[in-house]
């Protein structure tokens, strides 16, 4: 038998207000239409749901096993439709995203802490993988958003990028000789390098560009972690390529150094990635806002 649900709604508001015209005031409409509703109800169960007294209507021992149900499951879908809407305004819910360990650390916090602030009720779940894994993950329906170095050659994604960062080349003190010079880029191929390894998107980016030059390099030392880059050059072990952004305090604090190149490398984006032609949740709506400030 197909259920259709809005006898069953006005069934249980019956059964609720003991009274056809108290029903019919609460789910406005007339008691005529209440009670002819009513009269189908039993007809199609073929079974005798109320009693009419005087005082208005009680349920029979039928009714009552039926109310017991009925009530139970309007009450779930009532709930269930709260907190529909309850995640649509934000008051609840989840938000996936996905990023990698350096942005996570350098540039993502503040954000998270902020947003976390504003929706508390949604919680919040961050999934540490590379580029190549994330875009992965939001293919399969893993993750709803990625926060990822750009750009991304995925025709099946969509980005928005929401901060620019700058790649620059730096160096200890053991190198302080060079802090007057201007480095031409080709003198790179004989220093000693320090760069992330191979899968990282930061490190393709700067190897696409300086290839694009005829300049081709091989790091001596190849990382998983920016933090190590900044380290291993403070201590003299080579030049590191390091996102400018990222690197402020070893800079500041002079235990590193910018080194002038004679061409700049092209600043790029640190932006949201998300399925293209799939909109995204309120939640991850209000995040990418809170990002781009």
């Amino acid at each position: 038998m197909k259920i259709k649900l809005d006898p069953y709604r006005i069934f249980n508001q019956v059964a609720l207000e003991k009274s056809l015209s108290g029903a019919a005031k609460k789910l406005y409409i007339s008691q005529p239409a209440v009670s002819q509703i009513i009269t189908q109800l039993e007809n199609d169960l073929n079974i005798r749901l109320f009693t009419r007294t005087p005082k208005g209507v009680v349920l029979t021992k039928e009714g009552e096993l039926l109310f017991e149900y009925v009530n139970a499951g309007i009450n779930l879908i009532e709930k269930g439709e709260k907190r529909l809407a309850d995640s649509k305004n934000l008051y609840e819910g989840e938000l996936r995203i996905g990023v990698g360990d350096t942005i996570a650390r350098y540039y993502l916090i503040d954000y998270l802490e902020r947003f976390n602030k504003v929706y508390p009720q949604v919680r919040l779940k961050i999934i540490n993988r590379t580029t190549m894994e994330l875009t992965g993950l939001l293919k399969s329906g893993e993750i709803d958003i990625a926060v990822l170095n750009l750009p991304i050659g995925d025709s099946s994604l969509e980005t928005i990028p929401t901060s620019k960062i700058q790649d620059v080349l730096v160096a200890g003190k053991e190198y302080s000789y060079l802090k007057s010079k201007t480095l031409e880029l080709e003198d790179l191929q004989n220093m000693p390098l320090i760069m992330l390894d191979n899968r990282s998107k930061s490190r393709e980016y700067v190897e696409d560009f300086l290839a694009s030059l005829g300049i081709g390099i091989s790091p001596e030392i190849e990382l998983g972690s920016h933090d190590l880059l900044l380290e291993l050059a403070r201590i003299g072990l080579g030049l590191a390529f390091v996102v400018k952004e990222y690197s402020g305090p070893y800079i500041d604090n002079e235990d590193l150094f910018q080194i002038e190149t004679s061409i700049i490398i092209p600043a790029r984006h640190v932006g949201i990635c998300h399925l293209k032609d799939v909109s995204m949740s309120p939640a991850a709506d209000k995040f990418v806002e809170i990002l781009l400030g």
